[in-house]
């Protein structure tokens, strides 16, 4: 397949939660918990199982994606973990087996009164191809992001 350009982005999404850093922390930690917020829309199917080695240089693997497809898979490799602090992983994304992405993201977890201020940046490469438009990759991405970090939100509060 013909790469035909390539778009880099950057953002910063910031979320306040009012649950402590470590619970926060657990919720991209423990895979049951993340289960419960990373994730696409409820109509979206897997075959494959969610995986979770969190630690430094451990993976992460997620697919899935409509019934009618494509396929969305995300393969993550952890950088830097410091406790109930931040989190650093980079990631690369396909659609049916071809790339479409690589980013760096960092999670910084602040202790704010009784709750964390967390923020979320990712430098990202979105590549063109025949499956993906690259002129809406980035505001796509920024906003899938967003609607995750808005599921972690109610998946805490739900578990409270």
């Amino acid at each position: 397949m013909k790469r035909q350009g390539v778009v880099h982005d950057t953002f910063t999404i910031e979320r306040d939660y009012p649950f402590p850093p470590h619970k926060v922390f657990r919720a991209f930690a423990d895979l049951e918990t993340k289960k419960r917020w990373f994730r696409g829309p409820a109509e979206w199917r897997s075959d494959v199982p969610h995986t979770l080695d969190f630690r430094v240089g451990g993976t992460e693997h997620e697919e899935g994606g409509p019934p009618e497809g494509p396929v969305h898979t995300m393969d993550a490799t952890y950088l830097d973990i410091v406790d109930n602090e931040r989190i650093i992983y980079s990631y690369s994304m396909t659609l049916d087996g071809d790339p479409i992405s690589v980013s760096l993201a960092t999670v910084e977890l602040h202790a704010r009164g009784d709750g964390t201020h967390l923020a979320l940046t990712e430098h990202s490469a979105h590549f063109e191809t025949s499956n993906y438009d690259v002129s809406l990759a980035a505001a796509s991405r920024l906003e899938g992001t967003a609607v995750l970090l808005d599921q972690l939100g109610r998946a805490l509060t739900d578990a409270d």
